[in-house]
C-alpha cells in the first residue's frame, strides 16, 4: 500500500525550499503535491494552467523572483476553483483528484476536497485553516518506509507544521 505523507508549509518560500528538497532527494515529480491559495493578482508566481514542465523551465515565459521555477518542475500546475472556497494553485497528484467532479462538486469544503484525496479527516479540518490562512500543504506518495522516513526528515529540517502519514488510495 503506497503511504502518502503531508505537512503544512506556513507561505510559498518555504514550500519552493520543501519541493527542491524533495526533488534534490530523487522524489519523482509526479509524487509531489502542492496546494495553496491561488493569490496570482500578486504576480507572485507566474503559471501557465496545465503546463507540463519538467524541467522547471520558465513558467508562461516569466517567474517571478525565481519563484515558481521548482513548483514549475512539478506535474500538472494549474489553478483549480473549489466551489465555496476559491481559487487555488495545485500541482501534481492532487491537481487531478481535486479536479474531478465528485470532489470538486460534491464537498462544498476544502476539508471535504482533502478527505476526498486520502487525508483523514481530523488532518484535513487542521489543514484547511492553515491553508486558508496563506500555509501551503504539501504530501508526498512513497512506495516504501524508507521514502517515507525520508520526506518526514525533509519536512521536519525544514520546520514544516503538522506532519503526518496515512495510507492512501491511488490518485493516478
Amino acid at each position: 500500500m503506497t503511504k502518502a505523507v503531508f505537512c503544512i508549509a506556513q507561505n510559498t518560500d518555504q514550500a519552493e525550499s520543501i519541493v527542491n528538497e524533495l526533488k534534490t532527494a530523487g522524489f519523482s515529480n509526479n509524487d509531489i503535491s502542492v496546494l495553496f491559495p491561488d493569490k496570482s493578482t500578486t504576480k507572485d508566481f507566474a503559471y501557465e494552467k496545465h503546463t507540463k514542465a519538467p524541467e522547471g523551465a520558465a513558467i508562461g515565459g516569466t517567474v517571478g523572483l525565481g519563484t515558481g521555477a521548482i513548483l514549475g518542475w512539478l506535474a500538472g500546475i494549474g489553478t483549480l476553483a473549489i466551489p465555496g472556497i476559491g481559487p487555488f494553485v495545485a500541482a501534481g497528484p492532487i491537481m487531478g483528484a481535486l479536479s474531478g467532479a465528485a470532489v470538486g462538486a460534491a464537498t462544498g469544503s476544502l476539508t471535504g476536497a482533502l478527505i476526498g484525496v486520502g487525508i483523514p479527516e481530523y488532518e484535513a479540518k487542521r489543514y484547511e485553516g492553515k491553508i486558508r490562512g496563506g500555509g501551503a500543504l504539501i504530501s508526498v506518495h512513497a512506495e516504501s518506509s524508507e521514502a517515507r522516513d525520508k520526506a518526514e526528515q525533509i519536512f521536519e529540517s525544514a520546520h514544516a507544521e503538522d506532519i503526518a502519514s496515512t495510507e492512501e488510495a491511488s490518485v493516478h
